[in-house]
């Protein structure tokens, strides 16, 4: 074989030993590892849940301020029954709205607001009062302290069917529907005095009675007169003194030398004092039956604890424990609660007025409870329709037909008053439809002599009413 042939060979021999040999080799090492899988993707994170909306902040309660009219005397010789009654009525206003008022079950929360209008006691006055406060200010109650001022107003507030109050019952009639007299029911309470002094002081035989000149005075004679007969007590002196009189020692002079058992009189306040001590300049010894005997520490002060000893009123200083705990379930204030802070912030001017118009508001109140509203004829339709009803001295009833003509008189038991050692207290209780039972119509006849039944006021015969009225006289 020559060169160039085995220069061809060789190049082809290892190609083929190579071809062979190679996969030999590969079965003689060992095997590659496995390919690991392929990692899977990262699982993609839960998606969070959609975030609520925020929730909307509660919605404040609806706050409505109710306004009470206070149409009253507040300066003259009369403001002794109306300036103490609205310091009442504000310290009654500032406990009702620190206690969060009257919620209604719409959610409505009631506030109130005292707005105090000084008519002097003049009918005039009274009347441009009644309509400022009913058309400007937007009450939906007035109080009043009653008489020829309220007389005044009441044809304005049935017009414009508005809730007024009154401290004297005698101004209701058949055409003054919306006017209540929810705590003191004058003159009718007038005959408690006499009641109890018939059945605790039987010596007694004798009265001298005394009032001044206008339809308070005259409705004051008319309630003693009756309430004397009926207790079987003799009236031996009957006058009027004038309403402008300043020296009151003749008037009470006369009283005395009447030679009676008992004085009995009705007077304003600073006049109730100067006629006490006129009786006690005068050497009086007996027995005096006063309505109030407002500003008694003055009264005490200016003439004696053994002079004032014993002497009658028809009422009570509120720390009486008669009262206390209150006898009327709606009360906003304790009464023993309210004599303190009230002597504590206007010491000396105590009246019988100074708790009366707050008093009247804890019926207004229940008013609003029961007909779930301010507006004035809803609640006086709920009052009217309640079937219990309270006030100051307990449970009451709507009363007045055969009186006023209409039952819008709350009418109970009134107390009997006696001076303990320079001290107002409570002796003893009166129903007065028991004593109306008894003795209704010795009542109506003194009215009537005396000018204040409510057909009278209105210019009419009995006779006359009854064919007007006929619902007032069943």
């Amino acid at each position: 074989m020559n060169k160039k042939m085995l220069r061809a060979i060789i190049p082809i021999s290892l190609v083929v030993a190579l071809a062979v040999g190679v996969p030999l080799l590969s079965g003689c090492l060992p095997a590659p590892p496995p390919e690991a899988p392929p990692e899977a993707p990262p699982e993609a994170p839960p998606e969070a849940p959609p975030e609520a909306p925020p929730e909307a902040p509660p919605e404040a309660p609806k706050v409505v301020t109710a306004k009470i009219g206070f149409n009253a005397p507040l300066s003259g010789p009369v403001a002794g029954w109306g300036l103490p009654g609205l310091y009442g009525v504000e310290i009654w206003a500032e406990h009702f709205n620190a206690a969060g008022g009257i919620t209604l079950t719409d959610g409505t929360q009631v506030l109130v607001e005292i707005v105090p209008y000084d008519n002097e006691y003049s009918a005039e006055k009274a009347l441009a009062g009644a309509r400022k406060l009913v058309l400007v200010d937007k009450v939906v109650m007035v109080q009043h302290m009653g008489g020829d001022e309220a007389m005044a107003c009441t044809p304005f507030y049935t017009e414009q069917q508005m809730l007024s109050t009154t401290l004297v019952a005698g101004d209701i009639t058949p055409e003054t529907p919306y006017h209540l007299a929810p705590i003191e029911i004058w003159n009718f309470y007038g005959v408690t005095g006499f009641e109890w002094l018939a059945e605790n002081r039987p010596e007694l035989k004798t009265v001298a009675l005394t009032a001044q000149t206008d339809v308070l005075g005259h409705q004051f004679m008319a309630a003693g007169e009756a309430a004397a007969k009926a207790a079987g007590i003799e009236v031996v002196y009957r006058k009027l003194y004038d309403a402008e009189a300043v020296d009151f020692t003749p008037v009470m002079s006369d009283l005395i030398a009447a030679g009676a058992d008992c004085i009995a009189f009705y007077a304003y306040p600073g006049i109730s004092t100067l006629m006490m001590v006129a009786a006690y300049d005068l050497g009086y010894e007996g027995l005096i039956h006063q309505i109030t005997f407002d500003l008694l520490p003055d009264v005490i002060e200016k003439t004696s604890v053994e002079f004032m000893e014993g002497h009658i009123s028809l009422y009570p200083d509120f720390d009486d424990p008669a009262l206390n705990p209150s006898l009327n379930p709606y009360a906003t204030i304790e009464p023993i609660d309210f004599w303190n802070e009230y002597n504590a912030k206007y010491p000396g001017t105590w009246t019988a007025v100074s708790w009366e118009y707050q008093a009247i508001m804890d019926v207004w109140k229940q008013g609003v409870i029961l007909a779930d509203s301010i507006e004035p004829m809803k609640v006086y339709e709920a009052l009217k329709a309640a079937p219990t009803m309270y006030n100051t001295f307990g449970e009451g009833t709507w009363w007045g037909k055969p009186l006023w003509g209409m039952d819008n008189a709350l009418v109970g038991k009134w107390p009997v008053v006696e001076v303990k050692d320079g001290k107002n207290g409570i002796v003893g209780w009166v129903s007065l439809l028991d004593w109306w039972e008894r003795n209704g119509e010795t009542m109506i006849a003194e009215c009537e002599e005396y000018g204040v039944m409510w057909y009278q006021f209105m210019g009419l015969t009995r006779e006359e009413a009854i064919v007007q009225y006929p619902e007032a006289f069943k």
